[in-house]
């Protein structure tokens, strides 16, 4: 019986004594990182302020930051309105984590500050996937961003809601103008022109009667969500594949937007 006694109590240990070491290894485990939340976020200002924005992306480390010369277009009422005196625009489109992008904007406004008003527009548009080594390069640095987001700080709160889309429409190159009539006719207030060149599997050319590497305009209108879709169905309808234009027309959602200047 003495036996049994201590055989029973040495097995009655054990499972605590495994339970303890996996608790143990749980501990000295490294964090697990999560998959970090992506955005881009858009600049669109005087092409002579790009390298303002571009200089502030390099002093914050933003990983990946491009920028492309357009036009605008809004009409020379709302130029005089914005005190711009050109429609030659700079838009630097940056990809950046969540939690860097309210210090990247308030950046940037500083920057831009002698040139309000008219300094500039930014909004964010959320990603939904990305290639797998681009988002490592993220995840290295996650736990320090989320150091920085803890922190707090001013801008710090942006809204989810989504309230504005960016409507992208691709063109063929010279009738830019007339689709931004249409869409302002519909309710639209200005857009960016950037001019591009069209690529276009074999296939979708013989369906959609679609010129492969002709040169094509790509206009960028940010709207209020509410006059999103009066002003897509008009674009559709006066320029869609089978018109001249030979227009493809899509939104994304945008759940920031603010003006660069500090006024």
């Amino acid at each position: 019986m003495a036996k049994e006694s201590l055989v029973s109590k040495f097995l009655s240990k054990l499972p605590v004594k495994l339970h303890g070491a996996q608790q143990r290894t749980e501990e000295e485990a490294p964090p697990r990182l999560e998959a970090p939340i992506l955005k881009l976020v858009f600049f669109i200002v005087e092409w002579n302020r790009a390298n303002l924005v571009s200089n502030v992306c390099v002093e914050e480390k933003v990983r990946f930051h491009f920028t492309c010369i357009g036009k605008g277009t809004a009409s020379s009422e709302i130029l005089d309105l914005l005190g711009i005196g050109s429609s030659e625009k700079a838009v630097v489109i940056c990809l950046e984590q969540e939690v860097g992008v309210p210090v990247l904007l308030k950046e940037v406004r500083k920057k831009l500050k002698p040139f309000s008003p008219g300094a500039g527009i930014a909004f964010t548009v959320p990603l939904s996937a990305i290639n797998d080594p681009v988002l490592l390069i993220f995840k290295q640095s996650i736990l320090k961003n989320e150091k920085i987001a803890a922190s707090g700080g001013e801008g710090a709160g942006m809204s989810n809601k989504y309230t504005n889309d960016l409507i992208v429409s691709i063109v063929n190159h010279g009738y830019s103008d007339e689709l931004m009539n249409t869409a302002r006719a519909a309710g639209a207030t200005g857009g960016t022109v950037i001019n591009a060149r069209g690529q276009a599997h074999e296939g979708a050319v013989k369906f959609f009667g679609v010129s492969v590497q002709d040169e094509k305009e790509l206009i960028l209108i940010l709207t209020a969500r509410e006059k999103k879709l009066d002003i897509m169905q008009a674009i559709c309808q006066a320029h869609g594949l089978n018109s001249e234009s030979q227009g493809i027309v899509m939104s994304v959602p945008v759940d920031d937007v603010m003006g660069l200047s500090l006024d």
